[in-house]
């Protein structure tokens, strides 16, 4: 039994979503792939798919061997790519996530350039504020933004995510500039909320390093941070932004640092990748170009002058 090509059917089933597809693009006729899937059932003693009428679905053990079986072959993969075409060919289809606005923002500008340098990489990149399995989902990394938690996966910083308190001139003007981290308990603040639930308890750091934690309220609050800016922009309140978000807002006065001589803790910016032994290069070599272009001064920092740390 050719193990190996039965799982790599199994899981271009899975990404195709149909036998159909996944025999086309491995030019295998439909009745020989629907052979050789049985015949991987069968061998391990369990379904793997339920099939309907309209589509196919994983049954756990589907998923379980995805999740195990997609790192193995892409291990294989860079094994065997790099023996044959050495260190320097980096090739194959490289599966990134990222945040929705940072990837609009700082990503999708890179690309072209990533492209041009490896022309034999395919790029699949996914835009969404929601967090990703990267296992079971099949990406290659993710780009992920605050602490991390504790997991089995690999990350390597590509640059620092700076905080601040932030507000329009026009709503400066009219409710005044808070002069302590206490004044922004009487002050319209603008809320992200997330898995965590509403971020409403604002940590700040005095010239001393003294921690001030004030509970803040407000109208309005979202789980989207362009919302939030589009918010403050308007008028609306003080936000808590990161540098990346809004840096072009404060170069342009749009809008003003509030409490500029009080710090947030900072946190990161990182490339996460599945814990593996043999990473692909295109993943390696697409972490390294984001580190080379993002640089110790980050293009978000640029003509900000100095900040609160």
């Amino acid at each position: 039994m050719d193990r190996v090509g039965d799982l790599i059917l199994f899981l271009r089933v899975l990404d195709q979503g149909s036998i159909s597809a996944a025999a086309r693009s491995l030019d295998l006729s439909v009745a020989v792939a629907s052979q050789r899937l049985k015949r991987l059932e069968h061998d391990l003693g369990v379904r793997l798919l339920h099939r309907t009428t309209r589509r196919l679905h994983p049954t756990p053990e589907g998923i379980a061997l995805a999740e195990q079986g997609r790192a193995l072959v892409e291990d294989l993969e860079a094994l065997t790519s790099g023996l044959r075409r050495g260190a320097t060919d980096v090739a194959g289809t490289l599966r990134v996530t990222a945040s929705a606005s940072f990837g609009r923002q700082y990503v999708s500008p890179l690309l072209p350039a990533f492209m041009a340098r490896y022309p034999r990489v395919r790029l699949s990149v996914n835009l969404t504020d929601q967090m990703q399995d990267l296992v079971s989902s099949g990406f290659d990394l993710a780009i992920r933004i605050g602490a991390l938690p504790d997991s089995q996966l690999v990350a390597r910083r590509l640059a620092a995510n700076r905080r601040v308190l932030c507000a329009s001139p026009d709503y400066l003007r009219r409710l005044g500039m808070p002069r302590t981290p206490e004044d922004l308990a009487r002050h319209e603040c603008l809320l992200l909320t997330g898995s965590t639930g509403r971020q409403d308890v604002w940590r700040l750091h005095d010239a001393e390093g003294a921690l001030h934690t004030v509970r803040v309220s407000g109208r309005l609050e979202s789980t989207l941070g362009e919302l939030l800016r589009d918010a403050a922009l308007a008028g609306l309140g003080i936000a808590l932004h990161s540098t990346w978000h809004v840096g072009d807002d404060l170069r342009s006065g749009r809008l003003k640092l509030v409490l500029p001589g009080y710090s947030i803790a900072e946190t990161g910016i990182y490339a996460v990748m599945p814990q593996r032994r043999l990473v692909p290069l295109r993943v390696r070599a697409f972490v390294d170009f984001l580190v080379e272009q993002l640089g110790e001064v980050p293009p978000w920092e640029k003509g900000l002058g100095a900040l609160p740390t």
